[in-house]
């Protein structure tokens, strides 16, 4: 097993990933405006603080605060809103 950390945002956005016969992610967000691309079909846990989430298809941004869950289509993008410290796992499906 080996542990990969990624930087985005200038530093704003950080997560430590590994590969276990499936591949998470957790990690950590300022506040900020994000857009992120996936690859892979993704579900997302929020930890800690609140990402408000804008998913493909949707017009609507909707708040997902502490202990709830999102899934993101692969191949697709999605956009946050953060408005205080968050923390998230992100396991890709």
């Amino acid at each position: 097993m080996s542990i990969s950390h990624n930087t985005y945002f200038d530093g704003a956005v950080q997560s430590l990933g590994f590969v276990d016969g499936n591949r998470f992610t957790a990690g950590v967000m300022a506040p900020g405006e994000y857009h992120f691309g996936t690859d892979a079909p993704e579900r997302v846990t929020v930890v800690h603080g609140e990402l408000v989430v804008k998913l493909p298809g949707s017009e609507e941004f909707v708040a997902h605060p502490a202990g709830t869950i999102f899934e993101v289509p692969g191949n697709s993008g999605f956009d946050l809103k953060v408005a205080g410290p968050t923390a998230y796992l992100c396991e890709y499906l």
